[in-house]
């Protein structure tokens, strides 16, 4: 079996980022060990990164939001000198696997995307401070914070050169960044995307390529008034102290199964598909904020999106095959729902019910761009409400078991819709989940959320068009068997393009735009003898030797 790839991480087991807090800004060094690679075969020079590096990234910019209430304002800069980061690290992605390329641009892209909203969901403001050459996946990190300040002298630069050197893409949302987000002019762009060297200086300013320049002897003064203007203009998340964030506990089969406290994953690896079942609360919802915050980390609604999160990125990277993921969930619909309930009444008061809430909005949406086909079983017995119904709405597939069944005991199926399935837990392009199912059909969406805080039973969302297909007792097993028999027979790459395709209706962000642009062009791109073959751009670079491309354009 392949190097299982770990995601759980803390600070005592960083190799790569170091994180100072001092009041309200924390200031977070990019300092890379070159001879701690995630795989064999490279060295991490010039603070260049590689997954592991960015998997440590997502648990700092996580951990700010949960442990570090207080803080406002974030600092990010190198750890090393007259170099911020040069980007991905080329060896790697010459040596690694298809999947494994496009699965680290969807990564990375996820916790840039994470970050770049802290400003906005959690009142943390980002400040990149650039001394040294800032380059591809370097200039990336830069453009996903809120505010650049770039040091003004002869080292100093800002470059995306990965079309004259490597033959592919910015593979993190570059050009989108620089034109949607920065409001760089497009020829200007189209310039700066040429131009192996990079941008200095002024220059770099008037293109909109960054907020500012200042010379050495003043970086420092300005970059502390910029920090303290922006640490004092975000608002205040109160007074409480942040909650402690300990690795996600997880037992792993000999099989590739894993069973977590509230998830569980099952693998069938004939079907080449995956159960994950989640279990409801046990408990009563927290009674009142002293008790949510004295649960912390193990209050219900965040021990089990961390779970969840953790089993989506566990398949994602080591269960390359599995092409299904089956959802079901076990337990009383009303605890959910009360969970959800306390949750979402201390959301505007309290940081932690935000953040826990804000947490569920980031991973439905990491499951709203997997690659694998998503199907719900709402069975007997389960408690799809909610932000729980949230997957099943997002399913490609959705079957609800209808009337009594023997083998399935348990009160009967039901789906029930709550007030967050109509806001708070929106999509990447803003829609919520039920305005994405129904976007060309007005009544049946107005039907669906006059629905809110009703069991809905099999034939009931049916008929509300909630659901796929409702099944009775004779039907299921052999029609789902069918479904999941034929799911696995087509194409894997055409199921992805299509699922990719019908699961985003109407208008686009800037963030779907990213993550629609990375599965088409980049993923084919990769492809190409051009940046992947023998003699192609990424298998040369570094040796002096051009790659030699094909001619064709395609």
């Amino acid at each position: 079996m392949a190097q299982r790839i770990e995601f759980n991480t803390s600070p005592g087991n960083y190799r790569h980022w170091r994180v100072e807090y001092d009041g309200n800004v924390a200031t977070v060094f990019m300092q890379v060990d070159e001879s701690a690679g995630l795989f064999d075969g490279y060295e991490l020079k010039l603070n260049s990164y590689d997954l592991g590096v960015d998997i440590e990234l997502a648990d700092v910019v996580q951990r700010m939001r949960f442990e570090h209430p207080e803080v406002r304002a974030v600092v990010m800069r190198s750890g090393r000198e007259r170099v911020f980061c040069a980007g991905a690290n080329i060896r790697m992605l010459s040596g690694a696997s298809h999947q494994h390329k496009v699965n680290f641009c969807k990564f990375t892209n996820e916790t840039r995307n994470t970050l770049e909203a802290a400003a906005d969901d959690s009142g943390q403001m980002w400040v990149c401070a650039v001394q040294g050459a800032c380059a591809g996946g370097g200039y990336e990190l830069a453009l996903a914070c809120n505010y650049i300040l770039l040091a003004d002298d002869s080292n100093s630069s800002v470059a995306l050169p990965e079309v004259p050197l490597l033959a592919v893409l910015p593979g993190t949302g570059g050009l989108t960044r620089l034109v949607d987000k920065r409001g760089v002019r497009r020829d200007l762009a189209d310039a700066f995307c040429t131009v192996e060297e990079g941008v200095k200086g002024q220059r770099a300013v008037d293109w909109r390529l960054v907020d500012e320049s200042v010379k050495n002897s003043q970086f420092e003064e300005r970059l502390a008034t910029v920090t303290a203007e922006f640490a004092t203009a975000q608002v205040s998340r109160g007074d409480r102290s942040g909650i402690a964030l300990d690795p996600v506990q997880r037992d792993i089969g000999e099989d590739g199964s894993l069973r977590y406290s509230c998830v569980s994953v099952e693998i069938e690896r004939d079907k080449r598909l995956a159960r994950i079942s989640v279990q409801g609360p046990d408990t009563d919802a927290p009674a009142d904020l002293d008790t949510l915050h004295r649960e912390g980390q193990n209050t219900w609604m965040l021990r089990c999106v961390r779970e969840l999160d953790d089993a989506l990125l566990q398949l994602r990277f080591n269960e390359p095959e599995v092409g299904v993921l089956v959802f079901h969930t076990a337990g009383d619909a009303e605890r959910v729902l009360a969970h959800e309930t306390a949750m979402a009444g201390w959301r505007d008061s309290d940081w932690l019910a935000n953040e826990v809430l804000l947490y569920w909005r980031r991973l439905l949406k990491r499951l709203d761009v997997s690659s694998r086909s998503l199907v719900a079983l709402i069975e007997p017995g389960s408690c799809f409400a909610g932000m729980l119904a949230e997957i099943a709405l997002a399913a490609d597939r959705s079957y609800i078991a209808e009337g009594e069944f023997d083998e399935m005991p348990g009160p009967e199926a039901a789906l029930q819709l709550s007030a967050l399935n109509l806001a708070g837990l929106e999509m990447g392009h803003g829609l919520t989940r039920l305005q994405n199912r129904f976007y060309a059909d007005a009544p049946s969406l107005d039907a669906a959320e006059a629905a809110v805080g009703v069991p809905l039973d099999a034939g009931r969302a049916d008929e509300l068009g909630l659901v796929t297909w409702a099944l009775d007792d004779i039907d299921w097993e052999d029609e789902v068997r069918v479904f999941l028999e034929e799911r696995t027979s087509f194409s894997p790459d055409a199921l992805t393009g299509m699922e990719a395709n019908l699961r985003f209706v109407g208008p686009e962000t800037m963030e779907t735009r990213i993550f629609a642009r990375l599965s088409a062009w980049q993923n084919w791109i990769f492809q190409r003898p051009s940046a992947a073959g023998e003699h192609g751009a990424l298998q040369r670079y570094g040796t002096g030797v051009r790659g030699d491309y094909t001619a064709e354009r395609v």
